[in-house]
């Protein structure tokens, strides 16, 4: 394996900016497995082991604190327009980048397959954002999009839109959630919640209770765990 080149590693590290990420379009992940999860799905540009790189130079290319010695650059891909039908997850301005990776991650867990963002919302190609999915981005489709105006067109087609919200309904109770397979789970900002033109789309708002019930405890939940909690119910199967 050809030695990597000074400039191959400078280009490295600049993808760590979203300019230059989009200007390229491609992206950097790092770690063994997580690089061999987004080969399957992916096209992959560069590679960066001990075999072509020293540890300086895997240093100087890498984002995190403790290198893990195996950097990947991909090419993104390109979607189309269709928006698959089904249970899709939509995400309101989600800013920090370790909950969109762990939001990517959980829904490649419990099988969804698609998440729409507004264009707010964190990069998910952030290195920090493929580095806490683990390889799920081979997996979940993440489309940036005009998030109020999409959310419309799903809402005239029948799909019931789902919204956590302090005011909602229990979603433990057998009639919060009349479709289990089929509609949108909105997920909003970590501090401001489901913004005021996303809210007003809900058809079926709902409330994660607190134990016990309306018991004093903190204020909310991490927007991230709150998305495992509701995509759990989801996917349980009442008996």
């Amino acid at each position: 394996m050809e030695h990597l080149s000074k400039a191959q590693v400078k280009w490295v590290r600049s993808l760590q900016q979203k300019k230059h990420r989009d200007a390229e379009g491609v992206f950097v992940a790092e770690g063994a497995k997580c690089v061999e999860e987004l080969r399957k799905a992916f096209e992959l540009v560069l590679l960066a082991t001990s075999d072509n790189a020293t540890y300086t130079e895997i240093e100087q290319m890498s984002s995190l604190r403790t290198p893990q010695g195996v950097i990947g650059v991909f090419k993104k891909r390109e979607f189309n327009s269709e928006i698959p039908s089904g249970l899709l997850v939509a995400l309101d301005g989600v800013q920090d980048p370790g909950n969109l990776g762990t939001i990517i991650r959980t829904c490649d867990w419990f099988g969804i397959h698609d998440i729409l963002c507004s264009r707010d919302t964190a990069d998910c190609y952030n290195p920090k954002v493929v580095q806490a999915t683990m390889g799920a981005l081979a997996r979940v489709r993440v489309h940036y999009v005009d998030l109020p105006k999409e959310l419309t067109l799903l809402r005239q087609t029948g799909l019931p839109l789902y919204g956590t919200l302090l005011e909602g309904e229990n979603m433990y109770e057998p009639y919060a959630i009349p479709d289990k397979q089929r509609g949108v789970i909105i997920m909003g900002n970590e501090g401001n919640g489901i913004s005021e033109s996303i809210r007003k789309l809900i058809t079926h708002p709902l409330l994660i209770p607190s134990y016990p019930i309306n018991a004093s405890t903190s204020e909310s939940l991490n927007v991230s765990i709150a998305t495992a909690i509701v995509l759990a119910e989801f996917r349980r199967i009442r008996e």
